[in-house]
């Protein structure tokens, strides 16, 4: 696991970053103003003079692990001013954040290679603050949209800093939503009649993209707390099939229902049996987790669930799946990593 970036004080950059209220669908009319979701590291960048601050949304310091993006931000023509963006990592016609996590390094020498070997992008949608207009970040975002256009138009000739696109057409919102994947994740709907939304959720809305995939149950792992004294299942770990037949572990799923742990349990017991997974296998211990919740039970591969989830890179579910359906009429073998395959926008077009 990548170590955690180091956290101090939020200045230079005073602004807490505006946050998004997941919703289920797009929002319509005229005060809202859409943009592409993009998939990589929320940050709040600042420049004062030869001082440039990388703030992440939770207030970490993001500096030190993408110097080229501190480099660019020096050689942009302005020197005062206060951006709110996303940092990714372009990875042939994606983006990468499996890319982006190798950054957060705990070793400078390695983050300085990663730094050239895979540069990141700075991908801006707000402007908060310059020296020529002050209080921008009070204004709303009908006025500052033109501010930030004229900023970039200016500015923004360095390769590594991109203007995001950004529409008040809900067709083209629901043409974002629909091509999402490769790097942009969903949309983001923003309140045009607002200023901008300083640690709060309520100027901005999230949408994202939720698809299925049929999983094979390759093992569980029974949960912390007992229901009547026994041992329940806590989690399922999930398994898709490669071009070769091994089984992959490619995420998981916690979202059981209490009174249906006791009749799982049974029938998972009854299919416990070596060895699960024949490919990749769920890991050990990490930070996020203790010796017990890591171990799991391996199953013979006889059963096939269907998960909703957002997103998938690097060969796993970014987050935890939810259960929409056992699958009894799909064989095993069916499920394999070919359903995932899906046709994305490029992200660096929509950057044009």
């Amino acid at each position: 696991m990548p170590a955690p970036p180091r956290k101090r004080d939020r200045k230079p950059t005073s602004l807490a970053a505006m946050e998004a209220r997941s919703v289920d669908a797009i929002p319509r009319g005229g005060e809202w103003q859409y943009e592409p979701k993009w998939d990589g590291f929320r940050c709040l960048l600042s420049r004062n003079g030869s001082n440039v601050d990388l703030r992440s949304k939770s207030g970490e310091d993001l500096a030190r692990y993408f110097p080229e993006v501190v480099t660019a931000a020096l050689e942009l023509k302005a020197d005062r001013f206060t951006l709110d963006g996303e940092i990714v990592v372009p990875q042939g016609k994606s983006f990468s954040f499996d890319a982006l996590l190798q950054r957060i390094h705990p070793a400078a020498s390695r983050v300085k290679k990663l730094s050239v070997e895979t540069p990141a992008l700075y991908l801006v949608f707000d402007l908060l603050a310059t020296s020529g207009q002050k209080g921008l970040a009070e204004k709303t975002l009908r006025e500052r949209r033109p501010a930030l256009e004229a900023f970039a138009k200016a500015n923004l000739k360095n390769s590594l800093f991109l203007l995001s696109p950004a529409t008040t057409s809900y067709a083209t919102a629901k043409k974002w939503l629909a091509q999402s994947g490769g790097g942009s994740d969903g949309v983001i709907a923003k309140r045009i009649d607002l200023p901008y939304q300083a640690g709060n959720r309520d100027g901005m809305q999230k949408i994202k993209k939720f698809r299925s995939a049929d999983c094979v149950v390759g093992g569980f792992r029974y949960a912390s707390n007992k229901i009547a004294g026994r041992n329940v299942v806590g989690s399922l770990l999930l398994g898709l099939y490669d071009d070769d037949g091994r089984l992959h572990h490619v995420g998981f799923t916690s979202a059981i229902k209490a009174e249906a742990k006791p009749d799982m349990t049974d029938r998972l017991e009854a299919l416990i049996g070596e060895p699960g997974f024949t490919g990749n296998a769920p890991g050990g211990p990490s930070r996020w987790s203790t010796e017990r919740s890591a171990k799991w039970c391996p199953l013979k591969p006889k059963l096939v669930i269907e998960v909703c989830y957002d997103h998938f890179s690097g060969e796993r579910f970014r987050h935890g799946t939810s259960i929409l359906r056992w699958r009894p009429d799909k064989a095993p073998r069916q499920c394999t990593f070919e359903q995932l395959k899906q046709k994305a926008a490029d992200p660096m077009k929509l950057l044009k």
